[in-house]
């Protein structure tokens, strides 16, 4: 046999991570979810108080969440986490500790982190606190990381270069460890398709991946019928999610908007809307995802203080329905 036929195993692994990588082929092996796994159902933690319990961990029981993702801010204290004797924190092994005792005593789950990024205002205090945090996410078993990667003071053309070394040097960070960026498309840079293309082509490495907002590509303009080719495009990189929704009227549903049009008139909660929760499950499930659904609602406020905690148990449940 012509041996030049073949590649070897190197340069065949090396292909294939760049394809991976590049999103062009989906996720296998140890970041791929095995056949029917089900995934986990819940919220981020600023709607567990809704419930009304003395505790976070009680919160998410009332409401029937599976898991929660964490706000973290940049000194790596947990706000939004309560408990009557006690604060939260991972910036001390105490308080990684502490909260460890807690997620066990408790039998609750932590699906990811979320940080609330200002790379290109202070770059180095937010990798410092990001080296932080992988450390304490390896040490609750908790493998995803949301990021902002927004301008707040540079130019867009400038924005690009920026985001693809800054990425690097966050994977760099958590380069032999299970953890993994998710980069939200958030705002209106990251709801660009191009730009995420780019951006994750230009960053080259597995542990980037995307945090879907299902809602956020609509907000940002996209016609309804666009949006599940984009979910398509970018599912082999989901590796979280927020799950939220709009109700547009039908003459505004198909065609281009302005970005954030009418947003806090038509967001609802995710049964109401215009977006197909069913379908975007069957995408992801199809490419292999092996994170969690997670409600992040912004349209609460349009309703009575005493019907919040409901419409977050029912948007809940539909979830665990789909996962």
């Amino acid at each position: 046999m012509n041996k030049s036929h073949f590649l070897s195993r190197r340069t065949f692994m090396k292909t294939t991570g760049l394809a991976v990588s590049a999103g062009l082929l989906p996720l296998v092996g140890p970041l791929a979810a095995p056949p029917n796994k089900k995934w986990p159902a819940g919220c981020r933690d600023i709607h567990l108080k809704l419930a009304g319990q003395p505790d976070s961990w009680a919160c998410m029981k009332a409401l029937g969440a599976e898991g929660t993702e964490v706000n973290v801010e940049l000194n790596l204290n947990c706000p939004t986490l309560f408990h009557p004797q006690h604060k939260y924190t991972l910036a001390t092994a105490e308080g990684i500790q502490v909260l460890k005792d807690d997620l066990a005593a408790s039998g609750c789950r932590i699906t990811a982190f979320m940080m609330s990024n200002h790379f290109d205002e202070r770059l180095e205090q937010e990798l410092e606190s990001a080296r932080g945090l992988v450390k304490a996410a390896q040490q609750l078993g908790i493998n995803i990381i949301r990021i902002d990667v927004v301008p707040r003071k540079l130019d867009g053309d400038q924005f690009l270069p920026f985001a693809i070394d800054t990425c690097k040097r966050l994977c760099a960070i958590a380069e032999g460890t299970p953890v993994r960026f998710g980069v939200e498309n958030h705002g209106n840079i990251t709801n660009n398709p191009q730009f995420l293309e780019k951006l994750f082509a230009g960053v080259g490495s597995e542990q980037l991946g995307l945090t879907l907002d299902c809602a956020n590509f609509y907000w940002w303009g996209h016609p309804v019928n666009d949006l599940y080719p984009i979910y398509e495009k970018f599912a082999p990189r989901v590796v979280h999610t927020h799950c939220k929704n709009i109700r547009y009227p039908e003459d505004k549903k198909n065609v281009r908007r302005d970005i954030g049009w009418e947003y806090g008139k038509y967001n609802c909660p995710i049964y109401e809307g215009d977006l197909d929760f069913k379908r975007i499950t069957q995408i992801l499930r199809k490419a292999g995802y092996r994170g969690d659904l997670c409600v992040e609602d912004e349209s609460l406020d349009k309703y009575p203080e005493n019907e919040r905690a409901d419409i977050m148990r029912k948007e809940i449940a539909m979830l665990k329905k789909l996962a």
